[in-house]
């Protein structure tokens, strides 16, 4: 749950950063914010998550 919520805010910061800085336009956001709502009923939205908490527990295993 909290992977899903800090990957939601993250995803969200880079769409706001695209829209003030590279000139993302409104409608652009609102393709990106339909894409993911449509890509996490589809089939492969369970290999996206596992995915994405591999990848998080590989960063979190780094030592700096």
């Amino acid at each position: 749950m909290i992977l899903s919520i800090s990957g939601v805010v993250l995803l969200g910061i880079v769409v706001f950063i695209f829209f003030r800085k590279d000139g993302l336009k409104a409608s652009h956001g609102v393709v990106c914010a339909l894409f993911g709502f449509y890509l996490a009923s589809t089939a492969i939205a369970p290999s996206i998550k596992a995915g994405g908490a591999s990848l998080a527990s590989l960063l979190g295993g780094i030592k700096i």
